[in-house]
């Protein structure tokens, strides 16, 4: 990886998801193409929360400077009314699996965008 290259935060948002392979997957592909991607779980069941705390989290995430996040059970619909903008698919679907947040960090014009990729396969 060359010098200066800067990480990338993203993470996975629901419940029971210790077991995820998501983080190693997504980190080994993100290197292979000559990122440098941190990859974090946040567990509900670990913090002891519910899925109605899907907005805090997702407020936190971008506080603390995510670029993304990936939403699984049973937090696709809890974070809907949450986010500044929909996919059609997303929008048609009536659930996100990713978060996207993009805009100019710090000059408060982030953006939270919902997509929906799970009817792609």
């Amino acid at each position: 990886m060359a010098e200066g290259t800067h990480s990338v935060l993203a993470g996975l948002i629901g419940a029971g998801i210790q077991g995820s392979l998501s983080p190693a997957l997504h980190e080994h592909e993100a290197e292979r193409h000559g990122l440098r991607l941190v990859y974090r779980l946040i567990d509900i069941d670990e913090l002891g929360l519910g899925p109605d705390r899907t907005p805090d989290l997702l407020a936190e995430a971008l506080r603390m400077g995510y670029s993304g996040l990936n939403i699984t059970h049973p937090c696709k619909q809890a974070v809907l009314d949450h986010l500044d903008e929909l996919s059609p698919e997303a929008a048609a679907i009536g659930a996100v699996n990713t978060v996207v947040f993009d805009g100019v960090r710090g000059a408060g014009g982030m953006r939270a965008i919902g997509h929906n990729t799970d009817w792609a396969g």
